[in-house]
């Protein structure tokens, strides 16, 4: 693949987000409980605050704000303008707490001295860089931005997340459906040409031991890889059971005790690596 249609898959997701309410994304369903599953794997592993995060692709500003209320001093930046403008606004109403930052910018190429954070957070730009190349580009600047010992908190996208999602809602009865289900399987990159939401944007899926060896190939030290949702995302009424103390650490616990089981890491549609420099 090119420059040129990198820059154009680049065009494509800008477009995808600037008609899609990511911001609402996190507040229910396994969207609500893949937010409590990441902020508890980012609070095992992140420095005390006021530590330093970068947030790069930070989206409409939802973990930003979060670790932000927490005291850490928090830069936030995305290619997306809904995206800076929500986060922009999320932070200025919080104003006792509000964003160090927030700034348009690339994952492959960061304004941000050598050694200059303690924690980066890469929650979406890995499974928006088809090329295996730019992903390591974006981890390896991650790297150099952090300062010895610093973590990096990255997800990506599960290679099967679009044939469950897939059989769980019918989508596998639409022929294009099924061209793009095929090619995601074969190799992970998902390229719909159509405009259907539901289908997503153009990504690549990882499996695993891709993730860990694009990591590692950046000069990290891998501290661990979860599945972030694990079975937990085919709970039923998982709305209520997140509403109800009790009930939602029953089911973060169960979660808990299998995040790490590889013979699971496929039910999940997210996984996510804690990485030490």
């Amino acid at each position: 693949m090119s420059a040129r249609d990198a820059d154009k898959d680049q065009s494509k997701i800008r477009y995808y987000y600037e008609g899609y309410d990511e911001r609402s994304r996190l507040t229910n369903g396994a969207g609500l409980l893949e937010f409590a599953r990441l902020q508890e794997i980012i609070g095992r592993y992140a420095a005390l605050p006021p530590a330093v995060v970068l947030n790069v692709g930070g989206g409409p500003g939802t973990y930003s704000c979060w670790l932000a209320k927490l005291g850490y001093e928090v830069h936030l930046i995305d290619l997306t303008p809904r995206h800076l403008e929500q986060a922009r606004e999320a932070s200025a109403s919080q104003p006792d707490h509000s964003l160090a930052s927030v700034s348009e910018g690339d994952a492959r190429s960061l304004s941000w001295d050598d050694e200059s954070v303690d924690l980066v957070l890469l929650m979406g730009p890995l499974y928006h860089l088809l090329i295996r190349e730019d992903r390591l580009a974006a981890l390896c600047e991650a790297c150099r931005v952090l300062k010895r010992g610093g973590i990096l908190i990255a997800t990506a996208i599960n290679r099967f997340a679009s044939l469950v999602d897939g059989l769980m809602n019918g989508y596998i009865d639409d022929p294009t459906f099924m061209t793009i289900l095929h090619r995601d399987l074969l190799d992970g990159r998902h390229m719909p040409d159509s405009h259907v939401q539901e289908y997503f944007t153009t990504a690549f899926f990882h499996r695993p031991e891709e993730m860990e060896a694009e990591v590692a190939e950046a000069g990290f030290s891998l501290k661990g890889l979860f599945s972030v949702q694990g079975p937990g995302e085919y709970a039923t009424d998982l709305n209520d059971r997140m509403a109800d103390p009790h009930r939602r650490e029953q089911l973060l616990d169960l979660i808990r005790m299998v995040e790490q089981e590889r013979t699971l890491m496929g039910m999940a549609s997210h996984i996510v690596v804690a990485a030490e420099k």
